[in-house]
């Protein structure tokens, strides 16, 4: 199953919401998110499906070692061009809004180099 923006989008928060508690639900994702139930049990069931996420008999999110491998990439992608933006005088709103447009598409390549950049010159 070929995941698409949504679907890294709904790890990472499973992602950054089990780094503040250990239990994360359904409900804390469409709070987190501003989703409604209904969709996302229908993502939650299709990540289950698709291998990324195990949900528990508590009704707790869990990644699998594949969810958590996207995850951790997409969240270190937001958090590095979210800094890079607003080292460059963005405004730290917009900044967050545009990396979270930005990470889903940006190139292993492409983000490689712009850490070892910013690594190198910030």
């Amino acid at each position: 199953m070929q995941l698409k923006e949504s679907g890294e989008m709904y790890l990472e928060t499973i992602y950054v919401l089990n780094q503040k508690s250990n239990f994360v639900r359904s409900i804390d994702v469409c709070e987190e998110m501003g989703y409604s139930k209904p969709s996302v049990s229908r993502a939650v069931g299709l990540l289950k499906e698709g291998g990324y996420i195990i949900v528990g008999a508590d009704g707790s999110l869990n990644l699998t070692e594949l969810g958590k491998e996207i995850a951790t990439k997409t969240y270190e992608r937001h958090t590095v061009l979210s800094e890079f933006f607003e080292k460059l005088g963005v405004n730290a709103e917009t900044a967050a809004a545009d990396a979270c447009k930005i990470e889903h598409v940006i190139s292993d390549e492409t983000f490689s180099k712009l850490k070892d950049y910013l690594k190198n010159k910030m």
